[in-house]
């Protein structure tokens, strides 16, 4: 599965959602984890309130199924969660994505909690969604 990771250094998770420019993202299993690439994002992204800032980064991770954050507003949350991304808040901005990841592969070899089995669940759309999405184009 792909997992990102707002950064400003590409050692900690230490940017909010909204503002962050760049996401780290990797794939992992239960065998180890493996960096695959950044996702550089520009424009105004400190405007409060600019629902479009978030557009591209919800398309960009689209295909993540955990995105870890320092903060998030409640749209954009809830904006991931539709699209079958779980957001999660770092303990802290000093907390190492490769500390983590290296928790997350353990965590997966063993008995992983509910809310990351949830996480792991293929997305499934339905037909509400779909038209609902194509209604928003």
């Amino acid at each position: 599965m792909k997992i990102a990771f707002t950064t400003t250094d590409h050692v900690h998770i230490n940017a909010h959602f909204g503002w962050a420019r760049e996401i780290d993202v990797y794939e992992i299993d239960a065998e180890g984890y493996q960096f695959l690439e950044t996702l550089n994002f520009e424009g105004d992204l400190q405007q409060d309130g600019n629902d479009d800032k978030i557009t591209p980064k919800l398309d960009a991770l689209v295909d993540c199924a955990i995105v870890y954050v320092t903060a998030i507003g409640g749209t954009a949350a809830a904006k991931l969660i539709k699209k079958g991304v779980t957001p999660v808040k770092a303990r802290s901005e000093q907390e190492e994505i490769k500390e983590l990841l290296t928790k997350l592969v353990q965590t997966l070899k063993g008995n992983p909690p509910p809310w990351l089995r949830k996480a792991l669940q293929p997305k499934t759309t339905n037909f509400a969604d779909e038209l609902e999405d194509e209604a928003t184009v």
